[in-house]
């Protein structure tokens, strides 16, 4: 018992004479409450809102002044912070009245880039050890705090120093923690160290695991004289910083991260029946054999430290690395755990682990963190279905490793169906931005998919359809939907067969002033040059299309020749163009002409220009380099896969050297054995350093670049 003057001075004796008069002004205090999830109450957190006093000179237990001070009974008029981790908001939010929560997030990407950079040293190591991380979202999330970033530093470090790959080890968060963990130590050698790393392992453990249950991460003498575990024992990991002496309270210990808590209270599971031997009666941990208890969702909701410490002994039940835990420390371990934790993870009818998204992501990631196909495989023999929602990368490795061994999986779901439900479910969500849709029955689905795209909330922004065999009535209302929705900025119809009435009515939507497209790509869409006279309207109207690819299409020059009426447009305002096998040559060099004319009209805005593969010949060359003579606003040019030979190349470059280009990438096909053209290419470069050109020296019809890419 004591007043609230009494319980301060305990922590400021020479403040104690002048605290009455500081708080007689508690409108000027802030009184901070540091760690509220490390309180200890022997009747629980909730008996602070009990038996309240308003009068600070009252004599009460510390407990009572505590929770008036949270209640706002006592000193009302001060400034109140309270520090928690997420684990205990739900006690928090019962004791406190309006309170305003803040989250730390801790360290940012950037912040955590930089600290890679800084322990490392070698950039190279620093990146690849950051993008290990960040490869695993929990893991990334994890980051957030120092001491996590000092482990996987500290971890992939010392394994790229001796020439190991470090990838596995960020493949999970137990494989992160044990090759942490054991890294620190050299392997067991000869009986006597191998013992007595055995017993301070054990003695850890002890602690982590009453700490895990009791929610509890900071541990005085008491706790080590309940647990039989001595100050001694503690040693080898306060000196390896794996445990640490609390900087706020004197004969404290705290573990570097909670993480490492729950990682060592899981080995306890699986350390050999020896090593359970002298457990104290009574205590939290004598129940800790129990799988059953640790994995039960009534524990779970009464106990957030549980759900860890779960996946860390699925990711310990895995034999290799159970193995290097029981070589490092010298003890014994036993997977026979394993089935237990099948049986009540998976054949448990309380948990039923499939019968919610929650469950199911639950049961997924225990499964993932093992890594143990076989495992996997017995606890997913008899699922035939499954729902899942994916918030990160890591719901869906965890999904992609567990779900291909589902073998009783139902079979009779049809594509059509599929779509259709895809669709219908992502109606009017804004959430879903980019959209990919490809198969045979895409038609059956294009009627929601306008739907869609008409719905008021519909915040779709990328569109591909894939081999869509849709009918002209269809490609119809697809266009007119164009004309409602206003978020979708990119459509990619390449490798769809596109009548030309279904691309005439396609322009009309371009035309349209509420049309928001940008990017398009109409490549391989069987287009001919019956509507280009259409296209090239568009262009001329539409004052938002910046992209258009009309690759592998024969256009003709009657085709061309219509196009370019557009570009030459002033108010066009295309400026990335794709016409890699458009057969602009096929009758010569009219196409050619034609589209050099364009670029030397001095409103032209096109800013890159992809040929690829367009038969330019060393005789077209001379036109082409004319239009570059004359053109200021083209920056790339690609004229990969035409053999203009060194002539051709030869004008291009004396044409580039004559007149102040604006060309900053010119791709070419290149003769490497032709000295003739490496000196030209050096000469050019050298008088405009600023030029970048590029070899193309690829086959046409194996791993060409896409145009996909090149306008998306």
């Amino acid at each position: 018992m004591c007043s609230f003057i009494e319980l301060l001075a305990q922590s400021a004796p020479d403040l104690q004479d002048a605290l009455a008069q500081v708080l007689t002004q508690a409108q000027k205090l802030l009184f901070v409450i540091d760690a509220f999830e490390e309180l200890r109450v022997p009747s629980g957190v909730e008996a602070l809102v009990h038996d309240l006093c308003v009068d600070w000179k009252t004599q009460r237990p510390a407990s009572t002044l505590l929770g008036s001070l949270l209640k706002r009974k006592l000193l009302p008029t001060a400034a109140l912070l309270v520090t928690t981790r997420p684990e205990a908001l739900r006690e928090l939010r019962l004791m406190v009245e309006q309170p305003l929560f803040v989250e730390i997030e801790g360290l940012s990407e950037c912040d955590r880039k930089a600290y890679f950079l800084r322990h490392f040293g070698e950039e190279a190591q620093a990146l690849r050890a950051f993008h290990l991380m960040k490869s695993n979202a929990t893991l990334f999330q994890m980051g957030a705090a120092p001491a996590v970033c000092w482990m996987v530093c500290t971890c992939l470090k010392l394994q790229m120093d001796e020439g190991e790959d470090p990838g596995p080890t960020c493949q999970t968060t137990t494989s992160l923690l044990l090759r942490f963990l054991c890294s620190q130590f050299a392997p067991a050698q000869g009986s006597c160290l191998g013992l007595h790393l055995r017993s301070t392992l054990h003695a850890l453990c002890l602690l982590a695991t009453e700490g895990v249950w009791t929610q509890t991460s900071v541990f005085d003498g008491h706790d080590l004289l309940r647990l039989g575990v001595h100050e001694s024992d503690l040693h080898p990991f306060l000196n390896r910083n794996i445990l640490q002496k609390s900087r706020d309270c004197e004969g404290c210990y705290c573990f570097l991260h909670l993480s490492v808590q729950q990682f060592l209270a899981a080995a306890l599971y699986i350390l050999g029946s020896q090593d359970h031997q002298d457990l104290p009666a009574g205590s939290p941990s004598w129940d800790a054999g129990n799988v059953q208890r640790l994995l039960s969702k009534e524990e779970g909701l009464k106990n957030p430290y549980l759900a860890p410490v779960g996946h860390f002994l699925f990711g310990l039940t895995n034999e290799k690395r159970a193995r290097e835990l029981g070589m490092t420390f010298g003890c014994l371990v036993s997977t026979k755990v394993k089935q237990e934790l099948l049986e009540c993870r998976v054949g448990s009818p309380e948990n039923r682990p499939f019968s919610s998204v929650t469950d199911t992501k639950e049961t997924l990631h225990c499964l993932y963190e093992s890594q143990e196909e076989q495992l996997v495989k017995e606890a997913m023999v008899q699922v035939t279905e499954v729902s899942l929602v994916f918030k990160d990368t890591s719901d869906i490795m965890h999904a992609s490793f567990c779900l291909k061994h589902c073998e009783s999986f139902l079979k009779n779901i049809f594509p059509a169906d599929a779509y259709r439900n895809f669709c219908i479910a992502f109606g009017g969500h804004e959430t879903l931005t980019h959209l990919t849709l490809q198969g045979n029955d895409q038609n059956d689905m294009l009627p929601i998919l306008c739907e869609i795209l008409r719905h008021p909330k519909c915040n779709l922004q990328y569109l591909r359809l894939v081999s869509c065999s849709a009918t002209t009535q269809q490609w119809a209302h697809l266009s007119s939907s164009l004309k409602i929705n206003q978020s979708l900025t990119c459509l990619n119809l390449t490798a769809n067969e596109l009548p030309d009435e279904s691309a005439k009515l396609l322009c009309t939507t371009l035309r349209h002033p509420k049309c928001f497209l940008q990017r398009l790509s109409l490549e391989n869409c069987q287009l001919t040059e019956a509507c280009c006279k259409e296209l090239s309207s568009a262009l001329i109207v539409n004052q938002r299309l910046t992209h258009l690819s009309l690759a592998k299409n024969t256009l003709g020059d009657d085709g061309v020749k219509l196009l370019c009426e557009g570009l030459s447009y002033p108010d066009c305002q295309l400026q990335m163009l794709v016409l890699w096998y458009c057969s602009i040559t096929s009758g010569g060099i009219t196409g050619l002409k034609f589209l050099c004319e364009a670029l030397k009209n001095p409103m032209c805005n096109l800013k890159c220009l992809w040929l690829w593969g367009c038969a330019i010949t060393p005789f077209s060359s001379e036109i082409l380099s004319s239009a570059l003579g004359r053109n200021q606003s083209l920056v790339t040019l690609d004229l990969g896969q035409n053999s203009l030979g060194y002539s051709g190349i030869k004008m291009l470059c004396d044409t580039l050297k004559l007149h102040c280009s604006s060309l900053r990438t010119l791709r070419l096909k290149i003769d490497e054995s032709d000295p003739r053209i490496q000196k030209l290419l050096k000469e050019i470069q050298e008088y405009d350093p600023q030029l970048t050109i590029e070899s193309d020296d690829q086959d046409p019809t194996n791993n060409r670049p896409s145009s996909h890419d090149f306008i998306f």
